[in-house]
């Protein structure tokens, strides 16, 4: 293990102890990343008291809950859903310390179900799940709310979001799936427009595993409503490895491109037209 990854785990998710990554580009804007969670890390729901968070209310009442998932990503983490939405969101909201929630580390994934490692819930169980936490959320104050999102399957969500919002006046929910938004599929598709699901567009420093070789080559794309129309045993036999097209790697400068415009792009969202 390289002496510099403990940058990347303190204050992030014990899962980077099986990062690499070989850009010095990178490995710069990496350790500024982590240098500046640490700073601000007391904004982690997970590392405040219920004293420091009534504290907090008197001044604002913004969140951050992020969304994620524990599915197949071909190569990469499983967490990789998990690890993307929540990294985002505390790089978002950090310098404007506003408190992130722990990340829901389980979605939607029926189809991946023979994938082994991979966790689905059942969608009657997600949104439950889901309208308990905002329930919770607003009784205690918070009253905007932002939602990052780093998982399609949990698309459910954002129709309950709007129904949640009209049982509750005053509260507002942006749902926001960040790896899809204007700017950050505009660089992904100026970079490389043959990109999905377990491709190079989700391979970050921090969703890559250690001593992990990966192919080489460009997957053909998957045809996607056939895709749509496999249970889970035949979808495992047609996506084989799980990536559903295009490289396996980019370089790291370029996934740095991504991911700062993904930040700003969120970090916008809790600023701007709450109203």
């Amino acid at each position: 293990m390289r002496a510099d990854l403990p940058l990347l785990k303190r204050g992030l998710f014990s899962i980077c102890d099986a990062v690499t990554y070989s850009s010095p580009f990178c490995r710069e804007n990496v350790r500024e990343s982590a240098e500046s969670m640490d700073q601000l890390h007391c904004m982690r729901i997970s590392e405040m008291n219920w004293m420091m968070v009534e504290e907090y209310l008197k001044r604002d009442d913004r969140a951050v809950l992020p969304l994620g998932c524990t599915e197949q990503h071909a190569y990469l983490s499983l967490s990789t859903d998990t690890i993307l939405a929540e990294r985002l969101a505390v790089e978002a909201a950090a310098p404007l310390r506003l408190p992130v929630f722990p990340v829901l580390a389980y979605g939607i994934t029926p189809y991946f179900r023979a994938f082994p490692g991979t966790i689905a819930l059942r969608v009657e169980t997600y949104m439950a799940l889901l309208r308990d936490i905002l329930d919770a959320m607003s009784d205690h104050g918070f009253k905007r709310i932002l939602i990052v999102n780093g998982h399609g399957g949990n698309a459910p969500a954002q129709g309950l979001v709007g129904e949640w919002m009209a049982d509750h006046p005053g509260a507002f929910v942006k749902f926001h799936n960040w790896w899809n938004a204007p700017k950050v599929w505009a660089q992904v598709r100026a970079i490389d427009p043959v990109a999905s699901h377990a491709s190079w567009m989700e391979n970050f420093p921090w969703t890559r595993l250690e001593n992990i070789k990966l192919p080489r080559n460009q997957k053909p794309m998957s045809d996607l409503e056939k895709v749509r129309r496999l249970n889970p045993k035949s979808l495992r036999e047609y996506l084989k490895d799980g990536n559903y097209g295009g490289l396996y790697q980019r370089g790291d400068e370029e996934m740095m491109k991504i991911w700062y415009t993904a930040v700003e792009e969120t970090r916008a969202l809790l600023v701007e037209n709450w109203d």
